[in-house]
């Protein structure tokens, strides 16, 4: 999201505060989708707000549709878009609730959809929320604390085997087997309740050489627990096709994903969108297997030198952007 903070929680020294990844570009993306009349966006991971008040700036007769499942970023989004109140609506919910959302606004189609993934700054800057391990904190992570689920009852209950899957598949963690059983280890000993002593243990657990390259070696394990914790993958894995289905024609999604898993994702539902599916060496293709969606951006984009400079957390993000094409069949 438009924080600042990599995704474990180090924070760069002297950063400037919550500033939109990508603005500029988004802006541009977008633009196009909603020069119409009375167009419709969502927001589908609305953080801080700050992509949907540069948005809704730019866009006078733009109403914006807000969604996110914290509380305290709905309550800090609220007043921050305070002036446009006439044209938002924001609602607590998951991503993936998105149909429903739109439903209840009575928006079943907009005319521009953008997914900041990651984790937001709300989340963030409350060390007692267990995201960073810059901090020591409870191992909580979650983004909705009415939800059960806690990194600490990831950490001290999942069978090994669990606890190797998450760490290979949403972490990335080449040491997986290691860290894992490390854990199973230390929690035998005594229950694992504090980031500091999980940063301590991966640590522990990764080679040393490995160790002097690559950033704070907890990294991948703090993102594995956070994915699985929120279920985050299994969410833009439901959102990511309700909004494309959403989309008017000439309607624009724009992604922003910060690590290769969310990026692989979207890439992945944007390919099959985007590909012709009827039989090969057809001398007429098939109206009912015609894409209904254009690439926008070449691949993903990267933020520029001079933004990743002035704002770091920018370094990670990567930007893909369809636009719906063609109505489907039965729309038509």
């Amino acid at each position: 999201m438009s924080d600042l903070q990599a995704p474990g929680g180090d924070v760069p020294a002297g950063a400037p505060a919550h500033v939109p990844v990508m603005l500029d570009r988004v802006l541009e993306l977008l633009a196009p989708a909603l020069d119409r009349p009375e167009p419709v966006l969502v927001d589908a991971n609305l953080g801080l707000g700050g992509h949907a008040e540069a948005l809704l700036a730019a866009h006078p007769s733009l109403h914006l549709i807000g969604i996110d499942r914290d509380p305290t970023a709905i309550e800090r989004s609220t007043a921050r878009l305070a002036p446009y109140a006439g044209r938002t609506t924001l609602v607590r919910a998951v991503s993936d609730e998105l149909p429903e959302v739109l439903a209840e606004a009575g928006r079943p189609r907009v005319d521009g959809v953008l997914f900041d993934l990651g984790v937001s700054s709300p989340q963030l800057d409350e060390a007692e929320r267990g995201f960073a391990y810059s901090y020591d904190a409870p191992l909580d992570m979650r983004m909705d604390r009415d939800e059960e689920l806690t990194a600490e009852i990831v950490v001290n209950t999942y069978p090994v085997g669990e606890l190797i899957r998450i760490l290979r598949d949403y972490g990335e963690e080449r040491f997986a087997p290691r860290v894992a059983h490390l854990i199973a280890k230390e929690r035998g000993k005594e229950a694992i309740t504090s980031t500091k002593r999980l940063a301590e243990i991966v640590r522990t657990a990764i080679p040393a050489a490995t160790r002097r390259t690559g950033g704070n070696p907890a990294k991948r394990t703090f993102q594995a627990l956070r994915i699985e914790v929120n279920a985050e993958l299994t969410a833009l894995e439901r959102a990511l096709p309700a909004a494309l289905d959403a989309l008017t024609l000439g309607g624009r999604a724009v992604v922003l994903a910060y690590h290769s898993l969310e990026d692989r994702l979207t890439k992945q539902v944007f390919a099959a969108r985007t590909r012709d599916t009827g039989p090969p060496g057809l001398p007429v293709p098939l109206p009912a297997h015609q894409p209904r969606f254009a690439f926008v951006t070449r691949g993903a984009e990267l933020p520029g030198e001079e933004e990743v400079a002035r704002n770091p957390r920018a370094a990670s993000a990567r930007c893909r952007a369809v636009e719906r094409i063609r109505e489907a069949v039965d729309e038509e």
